[in-house]
């Protein structure tokens, strides 16, 4: 891995020299603006529209734009000055319950190693932070830019992971077109929770994958190989305005189960009843000589309980019976 930052952290009087990694890579595809006359790549060009000529990153300072077409200049020395002090540093000043900060927060990750002769204060630091839960809230300062970090336990390494200040994040105020403040149908939201509950298992991030990263690199190879590629179009979606029954179908593909799913009296290891069940009491019935005129006694069930059976009706009388005085 290659070294992103070096420095120490600080809480309190201690001092833990570390390196730091990215612990993130972007795995996007990057594609090129191409020439489409004769296949070039394209190349940008920073030229100064008043000069009308090309600018070397040897001329190229840096500036603040207060007002339309005015700049504050600065020098490279002056930069580096106001980011000098606080870029080697990594400064605890609280620590917290992780569950304290909301994931909005959090922006790039990165591993934490310690550097030097810094093994022992590494390991006592993580131990401590281990046993009592908590992490640690700091100050550091990457490539001249300064910002909050978390500092935490992620198995037997440190992490650090760079959150914004609070001014950074938007109100939730400024989202437009939320819904006004009011009740839900108690029968959506017994659907709704339920499938959410068929839906939840442990997270494993390992059962994730990037569809269309892949899609693409499979064009690539298939271009490549100077072959036809054909992608599927996508499945239509419906535009369902019955909610109920949109959870309902969404409930019945998860698990496919009845529309009114009920804990069972027998436990988990009891049969659902089947209509092929019910065929075989009532013949079953029909053996022990229960009459056809009569209703007949219900069978009991394990898994649900007693089931009705409805008794035949009786034949109509033909008119070759009513002949025959039948």
């Amino acid at each position: 891995m290659h070294t992103v930052w070096k420095g120490a952290i600080s809480f309190g009087l201690v001092h833990v020299p570390v390196k730091m990694f990215s612990a993130t890579e972007d795995k996007d595809i990057s594609l090129r603006y191409i020439h489409k006359e004769c296949g070039s790549p394209l190349s940008y060009v920073r030229k100064c529209p008043v000069c009308d000529k090309e600018v070397t990153w040897e001329e190229i300072g840096k500036g603040y734009e207060y007002e339309k077409g005015k700049f504050v200049l600065f020098d490279k020395e002056e930069l580096d000055q106001l980011s000098e002090e606080s870029s080697k540093s990594i400064t605890i000043l609280d620590f917290v319950d992780l569950t304290e900060i909301d994931p909005i927060y959090f922006q790039k990750t990165y591993y934490l190693s310690p550097d030097q002769a810094g093994a022992n204060a590494y390991r006592l630091l993580m131990e401590a932070m281990r046993q009592t839960g908590k992490i640690g809230i700091a100050k550091i300062s990457i490539r001249s830019k300064s910002s909050l970090a978390a500092i935490r336990v992620l198995a037997d390494c440190l992490a650090i992971e760079t959150i914004y200040y609070p001014d950074e994040v938007r109100p939730v105020s400024q989202v437009p077109g939320l819904p006004e403040p009011g009740t839900v149908n108690d029968k959506e939201l017994d659907m709704a929770k339920l499938l959410i509950s068929q839906l939840s298992q442990p997270f494993e991030p390992a059962k994730y994958t990037d569809d269309y990263r892949q899609r693409m690199l499979d064009l690539i190879t298939h271009k490549i190989a100077g072959e036809e590629f054909h992608i599927a179009p996508a499945r239509q979606e419906n535009n369902v305005i019955d909610l109920m029954a949109a959870l309902q179908a969404s409930i019945e593909a998860v698990q496919h189960i009845p529309s009114d799913p009920g804990p069972s009296k027998a436990g988990s290891g009891a049969k659902p009843r089947t209509a092929a069940g019910a065929k075989k009491r009532t013949a079953k019935s029909k053996d022990t000589g229960t009459d056809a005129g009569t209703p007949a006694a219900p069978v009991a069930d394990d898994a649900t309980g007693p089931i009705p059976v409805i008794a035949p009706k009786p034949k109509r009388r033909t008119a070759k019976s009513k002949g025959t005085g039948a």
